[in-house]
């Protein structure tokens, strides 16, 4: 096999022709000026899991996903996407790649079918595949029904779906999830994670998301890896983390051995009350 046709493989040339894992993030670092955001992190995402990366708001796991995404250049270290190199080879770990980020990110005035149209032609989508993509998108995410209402008119649950489906019509390899449940009542958070997880299992597609409900990372996410200051404290199944603070540790008891935090209430509510949670956490990570 050529290396140009292991590449497009996804496969990492010279490797044996063993597929390599979905991201490898080698020494990374990152500074805004003399604020160290990321400081030496090192982590190995398989394909096909769930992956959480917890930590208080300014540990540098939005920094990190950011610089994941190509919307943040890498500064110090090595960063690779399905044998990518992040740096080198930008556009193609883009078309890899399916990003629901911390800023409400969906058109309130647009309907919920065109808002998913609108990702379609931003991701390239061919036009004759277009209209059969956003439909299976807003299907997965168990919006067909309101396909054509306005989305300023939807709960925040269906927001927060409507995001993935977004995220979902150029069908990435790699999901990426910056808070994708902040500021929802636990039913709709539920909701969200059941569609995300059902995708997964149907697809074998890899996800990473940031969170800061332990509950979600302890029954969704297979690894975790925990930040905190711009440095990778702990890493492991939830099972593991939490054996090695107590045998009646909780994964949050072991974010408050590592962070010294504590963790904010539950908040809920429509578009308006998302866009205000995402604002907050904007300011504040």
């Amino acid at each position: 096999m050529s290396d140009a046709a292991v590449v497009g493989a996804g496969i990492a040339p010279g490797n044996g022709d063993l597929p390599p894992p979905a991201v490898v993030v080698r020494d990374l670092r990152h500074r805004f000026g003399s604020h160290v955001a990321v400081d030496g992190i090192d982590l190995t995402v398989k394909r096909g899991e769930v992956f959480g990366l917890l930590g208080p708001n300014g540990a540098g796991k939005t920094t990190t996903i950011r610089i994941l995404n190509t919307l943040l250049p890498v500064q110090e270290g090595h960063v690779e996407v399905f044998g990518h190199d992040v740096s080198r080879s930008t556009m193609a770990v883009r078309r890899l790649l399916g990003y629901v980020p911390q800023q409400l990110s969906i058109e309130a005035a647009l309907t919920g079918r065109e808002n998913v149209s609108w990702f379609a032609r931003l991701f390239d989508v061919p036009r004759r595949e277009r209209r059969s993509r956003v439909d299976d998108a807003l299907e997965t995410m168990g919006l067909g029904d309101a396909a054509d209402r306005i989305a300023g008119t939807y709960s925040g649950g269906m927001v927060r779906r409507l995001e993935p489906a977004q995220a979902l019509v150029n069908r990435p390899r790699l999901l990426v999830l910056d808070e994708p449940t902040v500021g929802l009542d636990p039913i709709a958070r539920d909701g969200v994670w059941q569609r995300v997880e059902q995708l997964r299992r149907s697809t074998g597609m890899t996800v990473i998301a940031t969170t800061h409900y332990m509950e979600e990372a302890d029954a969704l996410c297979d690894r975790v890896a925990l930040m905190h200051l711009g440095m990778l404290r702990a890493e492991g199944t939830p099972e593991q983390l939490e054996q090695e603070i107590g045998p009646d540790a909780s994964l949050e008891d072991v974010f408050r051995h590592f962070t010294g935090g504590s963790l904010d209430d539950d908040t809920k509510g429509g578009l308006r009350e998302v866009r205000s949670a995402r604002r907050t956490a904007r300011r504040l990570g």
